[in-house]
């Protein structure tokens, strides 16, 4: 049946390496179940929202479990969804205050009586509709037209830049770069942390297994880094003279990192956020451009995942990705769900990278990957051990970085009205530390250059409209989101 479904043989595949390549896509994003509750409920930024942490905690697992399975099962891709990074602060830090300012005005206007609705609820409407817009789009398939406007060059531009910025996320969340005042970031000074040490062995692991071909290379080096890290946080508070060293007190080891005292636990109750969206408020006038710009975000952060994915993996025949329309319709339909269950935008992760550079080639490696997320709440203690630490993980993200930048072979270097376009994409992507942001520059510089260098007509006349879109969302639209 599985051979039926997802054509094992005609991939190249199997069945233990799709498994040992959902695994490790699971493994490379179990972060997001840690980060979302604490960005919702506004633990992380000392700020209630008002958003149960546990409830938060369930609904992004059940979310990302329920799109990520239509992706698998449906679209038959090895890519997995959650609820989105980038889409989560906006949602707290934009969304959530504009929406208690307009309605603590409704209130005092008697419009709204107290106690009736609140922000959080609005904002999760606003989350519903810019997922239902998703899905209209996608069934029409003008989303579809879209990927198939981009140049090759520019995908490739995609795919690499994409490589870039997760190895930055890397790096900088084993604590080897690190901002610095009068400077974007800099190498860290304290390159002997314990933070370091966990990260670079778990590199060396990976590497050197993954040089070598041997299937669950990111597995096993996430593994041994797992098992260093618990035992150094065993071992340094037996030795006074180390541990009390400024540069071990203030690791992450010793501050974050704590080994989980058991495996499994109940999953947290999903009733406080579950259908609460408030659908009617969140039509309101002054939230209208949130749904927009919720929309854009998941828009592109979805088309430069699976463009960046699917040159990956070798997926696109004829500048075509087959069975466009299904993904980005299980992309849409994770929106909606995220809302219902509670949480923010749910959108494909480019840590599905980490699983396709292990072998995973169809929707078998999504369908493990979403039984991993249903599974994830009763073993909260393990989770939050690998995913509330990122040196575990920091190296996987670099090896997968580093295979992706092999895209950059593939761009027409020696045309200049490709080559600029792709350069300002790539650089775009990590200097703004947005995918979304990065593939606006990217797709606004494009055109314009083709046009100028009389070329104008090689451009499909999608590209041109979204240029004009996109140059208006960078103008005035971003001034929505601070």
């Amino acid at each position: 049946m599985l051979q039926r479904w997802f054509q094992l043989r005609e991939h190249g595949t199997n069945v233990p390496r799709e498994f040992l390549a959902g695994l490790t896509t699971f493994l490379t994003m179990a972060y997001i179940i840690v980060v979302q509750p604490q960005v919702l409920s506004g633990k992380m930024f000392g700020n209630e929202t008002g958003l149960d942490f546990g409830a938060v905690t369930t609904a992004t697992c059940v979310s990302a479990a329920i799109a990520t399975l239509i992706m698998g099962i449906y679209a038959r891709y090895p890519i997995a969804l959650a609820p989105g990074m980038g889409e989560n602060f906006v949602f707290v830090l934009s969304l959530i205050p504009a929406a208690q300012v307009w309605l603590e005005q409704e209130i005092q206007a008697g419009r709204i009586q107290a106690g009736t609705t609140t922000a959080w609820s609005i904002a999760l409407g606003v989350i519903f509709y810019s997922g239902v817009l998703f899905l209209v789009l996608s069934l029409l398939g003008i989303r579809e037209r879209l990927l198939e406007a981009v140049s090759p060059s520019m995908r490739n531009a995609i795919a690499a830049g994409i490589g870039l910025f997760i190895a930055l996320l890397g790096l900088q969340g084993a604590s080897v770069i690190v901002g610095a005042p009068g400077q974007i970031v800099k190498l860290s000074p304290r390159l002997t942390s314990p933070d370091v040490i966990v990260f670079f062995v778990g590199l060396m692991v990976t590497a050197a297994f993954y040089a070598r071909r041997i299937p669950g290379a990111i597995v096993i080096g996430i593994f041994t880094a797992t098992l260093l890290a618990v035992g150094l946080r065993q071992v340094i508070p037996l030795l006074p003279g180390l541990a009390e060293t400024e540069i071990v007190r203030q690791s992450q080891l010793m501050t974050r990192f704590a080994p989980a005292e058991h495996l499994f636990s109940g999953p947290p109750s999903m009733a406080p956020t579950f259908a609460k969206m408030d659908l009617i408020h969140a039509l309101a006038l002054p939230m209208i451009p949130y749904i927009l710009i919720f929309l854009f975000m998941d828009v592109f952060d979805t088309l430069g995942t699976l463009v960046g994915v699917s040159e990956q993996a070798g997926f696109i025949r004829d500048n075509r990705i087959p069975r466009a329309k299904q993904a980005l319709s299980a992309d849409a339909v994770g929106t909606v769900v995220g809302a219902v269950c509670g949480t923010s935008t749910v959108t494909s992760f480019i840590e599905s990278a980490a699983g396709i550079e292990q072998g995973g080639r169809t929707g078998l490696t999504a369908v493990i990957v979403a039984i991993l997320f249903l599974v994830a709440p009763c073993c909260y203690p393990l989770i939050e051990m690998v995913g509330s630490y990122p040196p575990i993980t920091a190296a996987a993200l670099l090896i997968v970085g580093s295979m992706m930048m092999k895209n950059v072979l593939k761009i027409e270097w020696d045309q200049a009205t490709e080559a600029i376009p792709a350069f300002v994409t790539m650089t775009g992507i990590v200097f703004s530390y947005s995918i979304a942001d990065g593939l606006a520059l990217g797709f606004i510089v494009y055109p314009l250059i083709k046009f100028l260098a009389g070329k104008g007509r090689e451009v499909p006349w999608l590209m041109y409209g979204l240029a004009v879109v996109l140059l208006a969302y960078l103008v005035f639209a971003k001034a929505h989101m601070g």
